[in-house]
Parts: structure tokens; sequence; C-alpha cells
């Protein structure tokens, strides 16, 4: 459980860290106070802010933590992966979170969430939760919302910095991510499935600095990769050695091309080793978020959902150049047997590991995710894979940058019925499952340290 130091956040998993309703357009109600007009990054940090966020100031900068006490935050979706998170933002001191989540607390909430009792059963569970996630810091505003995210208009969308949702079908994501772009605000995905899971990030184009100590080398201004490059170097004599301040801009894309046809960069298709290293549970989600998006729902304990899932992963594979022997039937058994699950030390790892990247985001001198981290909690490994399309990447890759005022055709500013507005994209390839088979967690996962590791990987050669 979650403690009430706020700088607790500072040795977490990854950091190494009331009653409430909100308009269907994103106007609070009359009786409400909502954070429409945030303090600036430059409001100076109290003496009792410092005091509280000591730890945490020490690890990145009062500058940082500025950057992080004027934030607000949106998190879509309420379940365990969505507990971590919050708790370790909140703990971090972001200035407000509001928390949109239109389904009821039932048993099977109690089973891998923190924040619900028994008592809260039949309740909303956002409702249910604030109260419990503001007693983890009062200095942070959080509001709840019962209503549907599907409800929203994009507009809704433009008050918050930074957008996460969870545990959400991909046609969801979708529409959430086009109305963040449409704002030029960051979304963040993440998903969990029993031992395997997620996190998908859309900084649109993110600019940070890396401070360092300089090498004989010089770092040139320039092209890194296609998705990254050097913007500016500033050195500086401190004492007997020299530092570097280098300034990086990454560019990203949009879920839906990340999630559904983007491949890997040319480095891994040149090597066999590294396309060998790349985990089955990429087409394997792939797979079940194409069967989502087809079928509204996850492939069912049937031989048709099992060959049509198998179909897919098969498909996918072949697409991301992996090679077949990777893909094997047990690993499709297992991947099945875990989907729609929860496993908490899982949720704790992504969970922990999200949150510490949107507070990397928000301070900019860290090096964020880019742009999809894959969890397989069988070899205890969270690899990290930046998958683009072909051509243009950031702001200019879709027409969401328009003039304010202007909106994309099928991007509707008022409050909408999304059942009714979303045709399924759907994937011509067909998708699987197994029988109800509850996943067990490895001794391995059972006996880690939650506390002292970071489990994402650039999967470098």
């Amino acid at each position: 459980m979650a403690t009430n130091d706020p700088t607790a956040a500072a040795s977490g998993i990854a950091f190494p860290i009331v009653d409430h309703s909100i308009n269907g357009n994103g106007a609070p109600p009359t009786d409400m106070t909502m954070p429409v007009n945030p303090p600036t990054n430059g409001h100076a940090i109290s003496a009792d802010e410092v005091a509280l966020y000591d730890r945490q100031i020490r690890l990145w900068g009062m500058q940082a933590q500025q950057k992080i006490q004027a934030a607000n935050i949106l998190l879509v979706s309420m379940r365990a992966l969505a507990n971590e998170i919050c708790k370790n933002l909140v703990l971090a001191g972001i200035g407000s979170l509001t928390i949109v989540d239109d389904q009821i607390v039932s048993e099977t909430d109690l089973g891998a969430q923190f924040f619900l009792a028994e008592e809260n059963i039949g309740q909303n569970r956002a409702e249910a939760a604030a109260a419990q996630v503001q007693n983890l810091n009062p200095r942070v505003k959080v509001f709840a919302d019962s209503g549907s995210i599907m409800m929203k208009g994009a507009s809704y969308f433009s008050a918050f910095d930074i957008v996460i949702a969870t545990d959400l079908n991909p046609t969801l994501l979708t529409f959430i991510n086009t109305a963040t772009r449409l704002h030029n605000r960051q979304f963040y995905a993440a998903g969990v499935h029993g031992l395997y899971g997620y996190i998908f990030c859309d900084l649109v184009e993110h600019d940070y600095v890396l401070k360092r100590e300089k090498g004989n080398v010089n770092t040139p201004v320039g092209p890194e990769s296609r998705f990254r490059s050097v913007v500016e170097v500033k050195t500086q004599k401190e004492g007997a050695k020299t530092t570097e301040s280098v300034s990086k801009r990454d560019l990203y894309s949009t879920w839906d091309l990340v999630s559904e046809t983007s491949l890997l960069p040319v480095e891994y298709i040149k090597s066999k080793r590294r396309l060998k290293a790349v985990t089955p549970a990429l087409s394997c989600l792939r797979a079940l978020w194409g069967f989502q998006t087809q079928f509204d729902r996850v492939p069912g304990h049937n031989k048709e959902d099992l060959e049509r899932f198998t179909r897919s992963a098969t498909h996918n594979h072949n697409i991301l150049s992996l090679p077949s022997e990777t893909l094997r039937a047990e690993f499709l058994r297992s991947f099945l047997q875990n989907v729609d699950s929860e496993v908490t030390a899982v949720t704790a790892i992504l969970g922990g590991e999200l949150a510490q990247d949107v507070i990397n985001v928000l301070g900019q001198n860290q090096q964020p995710i880019q742009n999809m981290v894959i969890f397989d909690g069988n070899k205890m490994e969270a690899n990290q894979y930046p998958l683009h399309p072909e051509g243009n990447l950031g702001r200019s890759q879709l027409d969401y940058s328009l003039p304010m005022g202007q909106v994309p055709v099928n991007m509707p500013q008022q409050p909408v019925d999304m059942s009714q507005m979303i045709t399924p994209m759907g994937m011509t390839s067909d998708v699987m499952s197994a029988g109800p088979v509850y996943p067990e967690i490895s001794p391995e996962l059972a006996n880690t340290d939650l506390k002292n590791k970071s489990y994402i990987h650039d999967n470098e050669a």
C-alpha cells in the first residue's frame, strides 16, 4: 500500500521516484473548482513544499519539480494499472489529477486495486477511488468524472497537459489520441493482460536537455535517427571538468499508425540477432488490438476465435519481419490465457515505469520512451521499440495541427456518443483464445524487488 510520504515516489518502482462530476463538454459545474488556470511553470515553491519534496527535488531538480506541480493530468479508466500510475503521480506532487471512469465497482475490481474496498461495490469507480487518491497528497487537486469518455468532445482534452488512457479498446484510444493531437497534448496509452502489457506514447514533438560530462568527441548537431535529432549543444567549464547540455527533439507517431502498420526500424531488419530477440508479445498484442477493433471484444474460448487470433498473430509476426520460430504455440496459448486479467506485480512495474516517464517528460531533462514498450512477465523484460510508419513524423504526420477554430472533418468539438460515431476499422486478417485459465505468477516475478529496478530496455545491439 502506498505511503503518505510524497517523497516515497522517489524510491518506488520506477523512480530511481469527491464526489465531483464534469459536464460532457469539459466545463465544470458551478459548485466545483477545476484547474482551468493552472499555476505557471515559473511559480515559486514554498519552503514547506521544498521540505516535503526534498528527496525527489534532489533527483530531478527544482525546475522540474515546478513543472510537475503545474501539470494537469487526465487519467481515463480506473483499473489496477491506473491505480499504480495515479499513486506515483500524486505522490510526486502534480498540480491536478482528473479521473474519468463511468464503470461501477464490482467484486472483480477488488482483486487487484488498492483504492477500492468491499463497501465501494455498486459505486462509480472514479468517485470511489478519488477520496483515497486524495488522501495520498492533500496538496494535489483530485477530481472524479463519472461520465463516459465516449461522450466527450475534442475540446474536453484541451484542459490537460497530459492524457493517460489505460485498459481501453483500440478504437477508443484512436479517438482520444486524435483529440490530443488536435490540441497538441501529450498522450499515453497502456494496458495489462496478466503477465503481458504495453506502454505507448505520442508526445507529438518533445524537446528535452541532457546534461552530462563532455567526452573526448564533440556531440554533432543534426539527426541521430528518423525520430531523434540533436538541436543544440552547449558546454560549460565546472572546475576541472567540462559539462555539456545537449538539447534533443523526439518526433512521434499516432496510436492508430503504430498499433496497426508501423514496422521495426531498419537496423532491426538488418540484424537477425535483433529480430530474434524481439518478444512475440508484440505480434500477439497487435493481433489482439485488431480483434478488438473488428469485433469490439476480446477473443472468446472457442475454436473459431482461436483460429482467427492465431492467423492474425502469425500475419503480424510476418509483417514485422520476425522469424517464425519465435512465435510458438505455447506462447500463443500463454498469451490467450492471460488476456483481460490483472496481475498486481505487473501493474506495479508498468504503472511505475509510465509514471516515471511522465515525470521525465514534464521535467524535460531525461530521454523519454520512444514509443512502444512491451512487457513480458515470463522473461521479466520490458523492451522498447521505436515503431513508426514511412513518411513524416511529429506534427507534420497528420493534419491535426490546424489553426484554432478549425477541426478535422470527423472530429466533433462538442459531446458526442462515440458508439454512434466510430466505425470499426478492423483488420482483414482473423484473430483467437484458449480456455479460461488464470495466469500463474512465476517464482521470479513473485520474489522480485520492485523498488529498485527499472525494467525498460532499449533493445540495442
